[in-house]
């Protein structure tokens, strides 16, 4: 540098000096810029924010991820896994949104529902889907209903016949919304006993006996947390949410299948598209551009590693992810569904329509 200034000083007039040197310490700082950026988490952690307790299949997503993203990052951060339980990963995503900071640090991961929970008007909502900075989504399995073994429930027409107890956290969430809304449009039976931690303490009361079904669960995350009780039929599915059926449940009906009216039909539409929106990732919103391209530039070479393919297969994880673009505009299509439609949908899945 020094040569080059001297350099240019030889053939310049004093008076252009200092203006020389302000030009050529410019050029330097944006020709050393894509190193800086190539190390940006050097000696740094991300934490990892996962909007569920400890065991269950959101926990085994994220330490996958926490294990495998970081390589893939500029100056390969470490991943810190923290876990935040609380309203149906409300609590994690009203953190990241407000409280978390904004240099690519904390991510975090949490209900497909949670968009929807936005616009259908939940009180302690305080986040804004679209704001949001998206890295994308690891897989799209269904949501299931499901019933257990020993509850004589075997399908929905068991379920218009007989009462059974189902398990959910709150009011909030797809755990009591799901039942809820099979009872306000098909006629199902189920009761709702809310006040579980987690759907881990859920899935032991179905063992202890104190529930006979669980409201919603990713079909994938039954065969990866719990595979024997589906290789035992240990658990019934009697509906699936999304937009396909699951290639090993060709019998288990389709939500959108099961609408005996247009308006079924719209808030059955609205209810299966966050489906897609399985095991997502974000980032607080307000990132800088760059660190967001970053932070979704490593997460799709993540998805591409053949390392994190084979652990995630050993571990019964099923892979089928959105890139982040894509998942904003889920994401953008849940958030502007008619008002009509999701005040309908809203009141069904909390048991307060008439």
């Amino acid at each position: 540098r020094d040569k080059l200034v001297t350099g240019v000083q030889t053939c310049a007039l004093p008076i252009y000096r200092p203006m020389i040197r302000t030009v050529f310490a410019c050029l330097l700082a944006g020709l050393a810029a894509p190193a800086g950026a190539q190390e940006y988490f050097r000696d740094k952690s991300i934490r990892l924010i996962v909007g569920s307790a400890p065991g269950g299949s959101h926990d085994a997503y994220a330490r996958l991820v926490s294990r495998h993203l970081g390589p893939q990052l500029p100056g390969k951060p470490a991943i810190v896994i923290v876990n935040m339980p609380g309203a149906s990963g409300v609590q994690a995503a009203n953190y990241i949104y407000e409280i978390a900071p904004k240099d690519g640090t904390v991510i975090g991961t949490f209900n497909r529902s949670t968009p929807s929970y936005e616009v259908s008007g939940q009180s302690n909502v305080r986040f804004r889907s679209k704001n949001m900075g998206w890295l994308g989504s690891l897989a799209q399995s269904n949501d299931t209903v499901v019933s257990w073994h020993t509850s004589g429930v075997r399908d929905l027409e068991d379920a218009r016949r007989k009462e059974i107890i189902i398990g959910a956290l709150s009011r909030i969430g797809t755990m009591y919304g799901y039942p809820s809304l099979l009872n306000g449009t098909i006629g199902t039976k189920f009761r709702i006993v809310t006040g579980y931690e987690s759907g881990t303490a859920v899935n032991l009361a179905m063992e202890k006996g104190e529930v006979q079904g669980r409201g919603s669960n990713p079909w994938g995350s039954w065969k990866a947390i719990n595979p024997q009780w589906v290789r035992d039929r240990k658990i019934i599915p009697l509906v699936q949410i999304g937009l396909r059926k699951e290639p090993d449940l060709p019998e288990t009906p389709l939500l959108n299948e099961l609408a005996r009216s247009d308006e079924h039909k719209r808030i059955f539409a609205f209810v299966s598209d966050t489906a897609a929106v399985d095991q997502p990732y974000t980032a607080p919103p307000g990132l800088p551009p760059d660190v967001l391209a970053m932070l979704r530039a490593g997460f799709d070479a993540m998805l591409k590693n053949r390392d994190f393919q084979d652990e995630a297969a050993k571990q019964n994880l099923e892979i089928d992810a959105l890139p982040g673009e894509r998942l904003a505009e889920l994401v953008a299509r849940i958030i502007d569904a008619p008002r009509e439609t999701v005040a309908r949908a809203n009141a069904i899945m909390q048991g307060e329509a008439k």
